[in-house]
């Protein structure tokens, strides 16, 4: 797995780790599962995010890490009794989709791997732009 527990540390203390997961081991990872999957749709057009999701320890970016517990934790919050600690976890989302879509849009540009197209470029498969203009003055 791309989380693993000791990086909810930094988000999360570990008995409310254990409250949110409900203690059920499954239940966390399918939530980390659904975390890695929404951000891997907005990085997907312009980062590898098999080659992301693929590292491990210090290799990866610390950021896509906090992010993905965090979205994870939002997942896990939304099926524990009383939404205990939903403000929490509804800022920390929405600050974290919120990155994404900077990210997205270009603002925020993070030290990730891009995607390469089969003749080697890097970066998104759509061009833009069109043919040079015609003159038909005859």
């Amino acid at each position: 797995m791309f989380v693993v527990e000791e990086d909810y540390k930094v988000v999360i203390g570990d008995t409310a780790l254990k409250v949110l997961s409900q203690t059920d081991e499954i239940n966390r990872e399918r939530a980390e599962k659904q975390a890695v999957e929404e951000i891997s749709g907005y990085l997907r057009p312009v980062y590898d995010v098999s080659e992301i999701f693929a590292k491990t320890g210090e290799e990866r970016n610390s950021l896509v890490v906090m992010f993905t517990c965090d979205i994870a934790l939002y997942h896990m919050a939304a099926s524990a009794p009383g939404r205990m600690g939903a403000e929490v976890r509804k800022e920390r989302y929405d600050r974290a989709i919120s990155w994404l879509k900077d990210v997205q849009s270009g603002k925020v540009v993070p030290d990730l791997p891009m995607t390469t197209s089969p003749t080697g470029e890097s970066g998104s498969p759509l061009r833009y732009g069109g043919e040079k203009p015609k003159n038909n003055v005859w």
